[in-house]
């Protein structure tokens, strides 16, 4: 094992340093590309017509505390006037588990007419749904909600994307997994320069359904 270790000892350490010197690239492009267009005040924020929140876990119950944030910070934005239509983006693609009906009910419940929101059931990822607001919603100025240690990878993925994108920080309670998910969001960010160096097609597209026209096209005829 000793003798093995000596023979390929080398290309081991290659391996390693090629391979932290990739993720530190990613970190750095996210950032330079983000850089300027993140903010934590509804009121530093310029308008945009659509203010975008990305899905997280919900319960039988409703959303979770994290989702429930981003949701509230929105609804800050739209309330100010900094945008005048919802895009929820998330996970729909199981009967059982809904993320963006979830989304939409707390909003409609808390007075925003549900001719300003539109839903978007193939939000599986960051990367689908800014593909999806670009090429099915024909977004082009956004607002992107979401956590402070998710916020620089989606306006990343949403610039790049070709989308006039902005982020406002959701933050608005402590998370007990908070260091877990700031490590995982480093590797995202990996996964995140990939899918747009390659410009990787989203899983799901199909019909246009205009930002600016009629928000009922989104919705889920079955429910």
């Amino acid at each position: 094992m000793i003798r093995l270790y000596k023979k390929y000892k080398k290309w081991m350490w290659t391996i390693v340093g090629g391979t932290f010197l990739i993720m530190l690239l990613c970190q750095f492009w996210v950032w330079q590309v983000s850089s300027g267009h993140l903010f934590h005040r509804v009121e530093d924020l310029p308008s945009a017509y659509t203010v975008m929140v990305l899905g997280a876990r919900v319960h039988p119950s409703g959303p979770s505390i994290i989702l429930r944030d981003r949701l509230d910070k929105a609804l800050e934005a739209y309330r100010r006037g900094k945008a005048k239509r919802f895009l929820l983006t998330g996970d729909h693609g199981q009967k059982e588990y809904d993320e963006v009906n979830a989304m939409m009910d707390y909003l409609v419940k808390k007075g925003v007419p549900s001719s300003d929101i539109f839903l978007d059931h193939a939000g599986f990822d960051t990367y689908n749904s800014m593909a999806r607001a670009k090429q099915i919603f024909e977004v082009d100025s956004l607002v992107v909600v979401t956590q402070e240690f998710h916020l620089a990878r989606s306006v990343f993925i949403a610039r790049s994307k070709g989308l006039h994108a902005v982020g406002l920080v959701a933050d608005k309670n402590p998370y007990k997994t908070i260091y877990y998910l700031w490590f995982r969001e480093s590797l995202a960010r990996v996964k995140a320069s990939m899918e747009v160096l390659f410009q990787q097609s989203p899983v799901y597209l199909g019909e246009k359904i205009p930002i600016t026209g009629d928000s009922q096209k989104s919705y889920d005829q079955k429910r």
